[in-house]
């Protein structure tokens, strides 16, 4: 199989990759393996007047003051003037999946908190691939006193439509946050555009971070579209070193997986007839715990048939 299809939710163990099973983290990959997305998005999503600045770092995200209470955000950017341990301003990333009215009391800590410790201007990005979610946080916060606090909501509403191949390897992590932003869309010829785009940009990446955004993109590409993504993604050419190296190794791991495989539905198949020798017909339970049973299961259901005295014995059903 292509390596690049082998990519979607089910990841190889080990591999960065790991994450994109879990929705919360997926929405900050883009802005944590690209610190100036957040200001970019702020300027030019929302016309804030950020501070000028030359330099960005991620800073610690615990933002407690007052005990016993802890505050921590998603992710804390320190915007850095000329003097590099100087912050002229702050941006608090926060990645929401869904309607918390807790965060209603939070929220407003974590900025009132970091401005009081850094004593500069502090700005709440919160990011959501759900428009109803959005609109949620969106509200304005009432803390009492005719005072409110609203912070930044960015929509998938709000984040560009990048299916332009040359803009997405400009800023593949805008792209990849176009896919995330913009994969449920009810347009199936939108949904691969932005993915062919981020793709384009993702073959070009000489580091780690294109099997993380290649997991992430797979695993966002809805179930009816991705056969035909999968076809799409044959077509490209392979330019960079670490795409050729990254295809070799896909190719490899796809036949030892293809072995593997053969191996185990062998033994399965031999199993099968022993236990309908021994026990007569197989109910379909006993035939599905077969097939899903890998090599190692299958030995040992193998060793049990030499002494169990029941079917259920042998395939450890109860």
């Amino acid at each position: 199989m292509h390596p690049i299809c082998r990519l979607h939710v089910c990841t190889r163990a080990g591999h960065a990759g790991d994450v994109v099973s879990q929705e919360h983290e997926i929405l900050l990959v883009p802005f944590r393996n690209r610190l100036t997305l957040a200001p970019e998005m702020l300027r030019e999503g929302f016309g804030v007047a950020l501070p000028e600045f030359t330099t960005i770092s991620a800073a610690s995200a615990d933002l407690t003051q007052i005990e016993p209470t802890e505050y921590r955000a998603d992710l804390v950017l320190h915007l850095h003037g000329a003097v590099a341990d100087d912050a002229v301003a702050a941006i608090i990333v926060e990645a929401q999946r869904s309607i918390d009215d807790d965060k209603q009391y939070s929220w407003p800590a974590y900025v009132a908190n970091l401005r009081a410790q850094l004593r500069r201007p502090v700005y709440l990005l919160v990011v959501t691939a759900d428009e109803t979610v959005a609109r949620w946080a969106a509200k304005p916060i009432d803390l009492g006193g005719g005072n409110s606090y609203s912070p930044f909501v960015l929509s998938p509403a709000a984040v560009p439509i990048i299916t332009d191949e040359q803009r997405a390897c400009a800023a593949p992590e805008l792209a990849l946050l176009s896919v995330i932003a913009h994969a449920r869309s009810r347009d199936p010829k939108l949904v691969l555009k932005i993915a062919k785009a981020a793709i384009a940009a993702i073959l070009k990446l000489q580091d780690d971070r294109a099997r993380l955004y290649f997991d992430v993109v797979f695993s966002l590409t809805p179930e009816a579209y991705r056969e035909e993504f999968r076809r799409m993604a044959l077509t490209y050419e392979y330019q960079s070193d670490f795409a050729r190296k990254y295809v070799a190794q896909g190719r490899e791991e796809g036949r030892a997986e293809g072995r593997e495989k053969g191996r185990a539905e062998g033994r399965a198949a031999l199993l099968t007839e022993q236990l309908k020798l021994r026990f007569g017909p197989l109910p379909e339970s006993a035939q599905k715990r077969l097939s899903s049973a890998s090599i190692d299961q299958l030995d040992e259901m193998g060793r049990r048939l030499l002494s169990a005295n029941s079917l259920n014995e042998v395939l450890n059903l109860n």
